[in-house]
């Protein structure tokens, strides 16, 4: 393995945890945006970018939009109740 894919893989492995100890839902669906592109990352260096545009598509663009409309329509949602 050269050691550009074993810092991809290190990148890849620190994003993730990164998500999961993030405590703040907004925050923690940023850190999953980054770790999305990060995952795209690792799948050009592993040389598959069919895989990558795929990633791309859907843990860099889709994925975080519909995560980032879900939270702010719950939080328009609190604030009626109120």
């Amino acid at each position: 393995m050269i050691p550009l894919q074993v810092a991809a893989i290190v990148l890849v492995g620190a994003g993730g945890l990164a998500v999961v100890l993030a405590r703040d839902l907004l925050r923690q669906a940023l850190l999953n945006s980054f770790y999305g592109l990060q995952l795209v990352v690792l799948f050009l260096v592993f040389q598959a970018p069919d895989v990558a545009l795929a990633a791309l598509a859907v843990g860099g663009g889709a994925a975080p939009l519909v995560i980032l409309a879900t939270l702010a329509k719950l939080r328009a949602r609190e604030e009626r109740r109120r």
